[in-house]
């Protein structure tokens, strides 16, 4: 079975030895993606913004591997603030609303960058 590993050109992929996606078969799975972006973090406080520019990331990677947003059948969210789960929550029906794939959201002590606030990972299934 082929392996495709789908890059970003991040500084830390070749670093910490990861891909922002890898499709093997029908199979996608999308690292866990934040609000970071080439022109930095996006939704300072905000996770309602943070959340919008996790899961956008996740669909790029998504389209590199030749998937979509309907080929999701897990995520997962891990917050800094579970008190804030409605503002990810809302984020992630605005993108998976007729999808409904299993999800699970979690509250962590720390990501990363202290700045981020939220985390979204992603599993697909080509058919």
């Amino acid at each position: 079975m082929s392996r495709q590993n789908i890059s970003t050109g991040g500084p830390w992929e070749p670093i910490i030895g990861y891909s922002r996606a890898v499709r093997v078969g029908q199979q996608v799975f999308v690292s866990g993606c934040t609000a970071m972006t080439a022109d930095g973090l996006v939704g300072a406080d905000d996770t309602h913004a943070q959340s919008v520019q996790a899961l956008k990331t996740i669909q790029a990677a998504l389209e590199k591997a030749g998937a979509k947003l309907d080929h999701v059948v897990r995520t997962r969210i891990f917050m800094k603030d579970i008190s804030k789960w409605e503002e990810a929550g809302r984020a992630h029906g605005e993108f998976f609303g007729t999808i409904r794939p299993a999800t699970t959201m979690v509250e962590v002590s720390k990501l990363i960058d202290p700045a981020m606030l939220v985390e979204i990972e992603a599993d697909a299934w080509i058919e």
